[in-house]
């Protein structure tokens, strides 16, 4: 029953380690962008914006780009208010965005994955063995029957 299921339902989520956003000062128009490291905090105007998660898709992938991300305003007294918590999406800004009057945010991208997208395997330790105690002609004739493999390790199944 989950081979009827459809394959981008399957496709690899990759941790990242820093989200980008744009942010705009509607007073000024000004546009800055801002790269923040997971779970530290970037101020913007009286905005403070702190990313918890960043997760993306590989770029063998159609693009699916999130962040769990956590806004609060400093307010004139100077105490903070949280003003927004929750998932944006770099695909549809719109639809999970900061309400405020003078600042939007919103997320453009992740970076900096946190583990590679493929993965090398081990050298096989039988194979290398036996080759050299042998003749020189065996590794020769093992190397051609190890390309077959690297399709089977293929990030995209």
């Amino acid at each position: 029953m989950c081979l009827a299921a459809p394959v981008g339902l399957a496709a690899e989520r990759l941790e990242n380690g820093v989200a980008v956003f744009s942010a705009l000062d509607k007073v000024t128009a000004r546009i800055q962008t801002l790269e923040v490291p997971l779970g530290e905090t970037v101020k913007f105007g009286a905005l403070k914006v702190t990313p918890r998660s960043c997760y993306s898709r590989p770029p063998t992938e159609q693009p699916k780009t999130t962040s769990f991300v956590e806004v609060d305003e400093i307010q004139l007294d100077g105490k903070e208010k949280r003003i927004f918590t929750g998932w944006m999406f770099a695909e549809s800004p719109g639809l999970n965005a900061v309400e405020h009057p003078v600042f939007d945010v919103w997320l453009t991208q992740c970076e900096k994955p946190t583990k590679s997208v493929a993965v090398k395997g081990p050298p096989p330790p039988a194979g290398a063995e036996g080759a050299e105690g042998g003749a020189a002609a065996a590794p020769a004739q093992e190397d051609p029957g190890e390309q077959p493999e690297a399709p089977r390790r293929r990030v995209r199944r």
